[in-house]
């Protein structure tokens, strides 16, 4: 075999990911990309893909855009390289046999509609008329798009890597990557049986061998594959290849025409996660023997709805692998373990409908320095190492396989491969009886008083009450919530202060001050947003959220690369005590004979029993409130000294149901949920926090051009529904004057407001957006088909002046 000796990008797998990826290099004008498959194009599992072209279903605007994007793209690949891509636009038909599911794809109806997504809501004898053989006497309503479809992921492999051919890459196939070449923290190549190639980046796009491709290079991918499968009918009168494609997840099942039969497909309730401990390295085209009995149940309840299929021949009952990962969104972007390694890998069966997307995204991201998507929620660095042991991907895989077609209730958490980390203080929380959630893998309160089971539901929660007491203890009272989940820093050196000042938007560097700053990158939109405390000349203490937390890491260790600045994890070694609301001071006198007159955004060192307490005057729900940071060896005794107190001050537990409630109130923003790395700090509502007086800080001179190019047009808002029935979860499309002009990104119940209230990003298509064109046009929001009045605010709809925050 003759290898290129260097390459400036290698790409690692021949599947519909690998091929999309070097596609989209060469198109994006990247030369000298090399493509590495260990056996054939498409041997892994792309071979036995279903091929659905689906663009409706996600609340994701990425995942929708990227949808949009691949369908398009296959439409139009034939005509450049001369090859198929076997995209047939027959339709697609998604079922609503229950009054959540419709509740649900209503909600999902209208977002991916404000997205350009063309889908109509159907009737059950319109459902009928499009796939006659279909039994629709339970069918409540069908969701249809009639550009959507099915296409053939080998003939788009191929399509692709011709493409890519075409454009001057090299596709090599019987060439396995055996091992990654580095340099420190950075991957310099790619070691395989016929020698080594040099390269400024790899691309992991190894599919279900991902996790171990990624264990070479000590990168934590972690996926598994499980069985999935499907069933192909001989053929069957009626059955024409223009027959839509029909998903039914209440049965667990999806069908589409294939050579004059139905394929079957189930994604089941519980699956079978298959071999673990790793996956054979010459597993090619390979299938895996199926499981009847296990089985039996799913199938009897998908055939249910084409009852023709129970009587027509069986051609084929297939079973092959597809690798899943733990939270059913994609492994993807550069490695926090090594710099220039990229992952896109572990699609969750959804890789022919967005690989297109996916490649692009990630080509984009590899030319250009950073992503021009929304990559929060796909992120590889959200996923933690401990969530590749065997023991967590053999359990998560049975429940993440099935979310696949369950109802996606907003207030369901996993089940599975729980309790994996606790707080210091969970003992003591449990007599409290919390109902727990799964938080980046710690047990934490969602709100206290209410155990569960929780019966899922789009309407108001079980523990609705406890919620609403939680939230009014804090504005009216006091109450301690738990938040040592958050991510901790200790960064010390001589040379701390100036890479912090270099990283952080605002500035850092005032003597016991807690600054609340972004990190921007250079193009001046949001990589983190998180606390900045100097406690010394040479020791800062950063806290971010914990899904930011291997991200902040990651950036914070690269910039301060060979210099005299140590980053110290100590988030195990801490606990952290939120003690909030117009009561904390008073609370925290009582337990501490410390001077507590610190102004707001003050730190202090302080006394609580016999504990020496970290305490910045701080919040995240808009009152006067105080975060404690304790060793995690003295949790327990600060917590009992400040529930003994409290006793006679009715303090109370509270959980992250009130914390979102309140925060979004008061407006305050979560990275990863309502702003993201698209957004810029001054979009965000953010410039207050930007110090444009500094020589210099990462991302300063895009910030200052987007500063002088006039008036936002863009703008994130809060909007709170008038109605008090409606509730507010994600995707919720708002009009002005009955045009879309945004979406609410996320949101609570505003028990103080008295109403649903979310934080939306909003557009005027021209106009400067400020109040007077908030209160200058009628607003409206769309909740699951029904539209309610609104009102928007730039400024915070609770306490508008902070006055109480800074009592």
């Amino acid at each position: 075999m003759n290898l290129p000796e260097r390459a400036r990008v290698v790409v690692v797998g021949g599947g519909v990911i690998g091929t999309s990826v070097a596609y989209h290099l060469a198109r994006q004008g990247v030369s000298d990309v090399v493509l590495l498959e260990r056996d054939r194009l498409t041997a892994g599992t792309t071979w036995h893909a279903a091929g659905l072209m689906v663009t409706f279903g996600s609340l994701s605007e990425t995942s929708t855009r990227m949808r949009q994007y691949t369908r398009d793209l296959y439409a139009g690949l034939e005509s450049e390289t001369g090859l198929s891509t076997g995209l047939r636009q027959c339709g697609f038909i998604e079922l609503a046999t229950d009054e959540d599911r419709l509740e649900e794809y209503r909600r999902v109806a209208a977002f991916n509609r404000h997205c350009g997504v063309d889908v109509h809501e159907i009737s059950p004898a319109e459902v009928r008329a499009l796939f006659p053989l279909a039994r629709t006497d339970d069918v409540l309503a069908g969701f249809y798009v009639a550009e959507d479809g099915r296409a053939n992921p080998v003939d788009v492999t191929m399509s692709l890597a011709k493409g890519a051919r075409m454009r001057g890459v090299r596709v090599l196939e019987g060439v396995p990557v055996t091992g990654v070449l580095r340099k420190g923290d950075t991957v310099t190549g790619v070691r395989t049986p016929f020698g080594d190639i040099e390269a400024e980046t790899v691309v992991n796009c190894a599919g279900m061998w991902a996790r171990q491709l990624g264990e070479q290079a000590g990168v934590s991918i972690p996926l598994q594959a499980a069985e999935h499968y499907y069933l192909i009918t001989e053929p069957i009168d009626g059955v024409s290849a223009d027959l839509p494609v029909l998903e039914d997840p209440g049965a667990y099942g999806y069908f589409r025409e294939e050579t004059g039969g139905l394929m079957v497909g189930l994604f089941e309730g519980a699956a079978a996660p298959w071999s673990v401990d790793r996956v054979p390295d010459d597993f090619s085209f390979g299938t895996l023997p199926p499981d009847w009995d296990r089985m039996a149940p799913y199938l009897e309840a998908a055939m249910a709805r084409i009852p023709v299929t129970a009587t027509a021949g069986v051609r084929t009952f297939f079973c092959g692998p597809e690798s899943f990962t733990p939270d059913l969104a994609p492994i993807f972007g550069e490695s926090p373990e090594l710099r220039n390694y990229f992952v896109a890998a572990g699609l969750n069966s959804i890789g022919i409908l967005t690989g297109g997307g996916i490649g692009r995204a990630l080509a984009h991201w590899i030319a250009e320095g950073r992503p021009d998507v929304d990559v929060t929620g796909m992120h590889i660095d959200r996923l933690r190492p401990y969530q590749g042991n065997r023991r967590y991907r053999a359990e998560r895989t049975v429940e993440a396989l099935g979310m696949v077609y369950q109802a996606h209730y907003p207030n369901r958490a996993m089940r599975s491969a729980r309790d994996a980390k606790r707080s210091p203080l969970h003992d003591r929380l449990a007599v409290h009886r919390p109902y727990l959630r799964d938080v980046s893998g710690w047990e934490m309160p969602d709100v206290y008083g209410f155990t569960g089971p929780l019966t899922p539901t789009w309407g108001r929660p079980e523990y609705f009450e406890q919620w609403a007491a939680e939230h009014r203890a804090a504005r009216e009272g006091v109450i301690l919530m738990d938040m040592s989940f958050m991510a901790k820093f200790l960064v010390q050196g001589r040379d701390a202060a100036g890479v912090l000042e270099e990283l952080s938007a605002n500035r850092v560097g005032t003597m016991g001050t807690v600054t609340y700053t972004q990190w921007l990158n250079e193009g001046g939109t949001i990589e983190a947003d998180l606390t900045v405390t100097r406690l010394d000349e040479d020791r800062f203490w950063v806290v971010a959220s914990d899904t930011a937390h291997r991200h902040v890491e990651a950036r914070l260790r690269r910039h301060a690369g060979a210099r005299h600045a140590f980053v110290t994890d100590v988030t195990s070694g801490w606990a952290q005590l939120n003690v909030q609301g117009p009561g904390s001071r008073d609370l925290l006198a009582a337990v501490s004979p410390s001077d507590l007159s610190f102004p707001f955004r003050g730190a202090a060192e302080i006394e609580i029993g016999y504990a020496r307490v970290l305490c910045l005057r701080i919040t995240y729900v808009g009152e006067l409130g105080y975060e404690l940071y304790v060793p995690a060896e003295q949790a327990v005794h600060v917590y009992d000294t400040l529930v003994e107190a409290g006793a006679s001050a009715g303090l109370r537990h509270a959980g992250l149901k009130a914390l979102a409630s309140l925060r979004m109130e008061k407006g305050y923003r979560d990275y990863g949920h309502d702003i993201d790395n698209t957004d810029g700090v001054l979009e965000a509502g953010l410039g207050f926090a930007v110090a444009l007086d500094k020589p210099a800080f990462v991302g300063r001179d895009a910030v200052l051009a987007r500063k002088a190019a006039g008036p936002l047009t863009q703008r994130l808002v809060q909007v709170l529904v008038t109605d008090p029935k409606a509730l507010l979860y994600h995707g919720e499309v708002v009009r002005r004057d009955g045009r879309d002009v945004g979406y609410v990104r996320a949101a609570s119940y505003g028990h103080t407001l008295g109403g649903a209230v979310g934080l939306a990003m909003l557009a005027t298509g021209g106009e400067p957006l400020d109040q007077e064109w908030l209160d200058g046009g009628e607003l409206t929001v769309e909740v699951a088909g029904s539209v309610y009045p609104a009102r928007a605010s730039l400024r915070p709809l609770y306490d508008p002046t902070s006055a109480r925050v800074r009592a």
